[in-house]
């Protein structure tokens, strides 16, 4: 298949790229900078705001990959509210995207969240709720409102929720459920990766939030 990741120039896009091209599908990696990418990936340098360089990308694609998120220090975020990345890149770059692909009718949309919103908040260790409540409520609030454009898009959507990202080696595979349940909370990249392009011929995960974890 034709793949279109979005977000693709570090951390969880790097390692989904690398996945899909393990698989053989043809992807092309878009990012406002190019990043390290298995030979045979097309690169697309572009800006997920700028509508005409990500129409052009949507075009001819099959699905499309979305894992935007911000890369700058949490702490930094909070206490100063600024970042390299606007605040509101996860809802409205996905919004962008959505926008991209109705408008040249592609559907199959995999989207990467982060577990502990919702009802799975619940299931959090302390350390984690304080740590979402105290200093990622900025980047949640954005994901939170990124999920609902994601359910509401219309498309044949997957939502991933991967628990707390480490960049480690992780030849096995992750754990996956469609029932909010986790095994540990920390996952690495390598596997979120895997999820990612496991998800793109999963008809069975399409309107489904998958929770992933180590």
């Amino acid at each position: 298949m034709k793949v279109l990741v979005v977000g693709a120039s570090r951390g969880t896009g790097v390692a989904a790229v690398s996945a899909l091209a393990s698989q053989g599908h043809l992807v092309t990696a878009f990012a406002r900078t190019t990043g390290p990418a298995p030979e045979g990936v097309r690169w697309v340098t572009g800006d997920v705001f700028d509508a005409d360089a990500l129409g052009k990308a949507v075009i001819g694609q099959d699905a499309v990959v979305v894992t935007l998120g911000i890369s700058d220090n949490p702490f930094g975020v909070r206490l100063l509210r600024r970042a390299r990345t606007p605040l509101e890149v996860r809802s409205r770059g996905t919004a962008r995207v959505i926008e991209a692909m109705r408008a040249n009718d592609v559907r199959r949309l995999i989207v990467q969240s982060t577990y502990g919103l919702g009802d799975t908040f619940a299931n959090l260790s302390m350390a984690m709720k304080l740590f979402f409540r105290l200093v990622l409520a900025p980047q949640i609030a954005d994901t939170e409102a990124q999920e609902d454009i994601v359910r509401r898009s219309g498309l044949d959507w997957t939502l991933i929720r991967p628990v707390v990202l480490h960049d480690d080696d992780a030849p096995e595979a992750a754990h996956v459920d469609l029932h909010d349940r986790i095994i540990s909370e920390r996952v690495s990249r390598e596997q979120v990766g895997r999820v990612h392009a496991d998800a793109i011929a999963r008809a069975d995960w399409i309107g489904a939030t998958v929770s992933v974890s180590a």
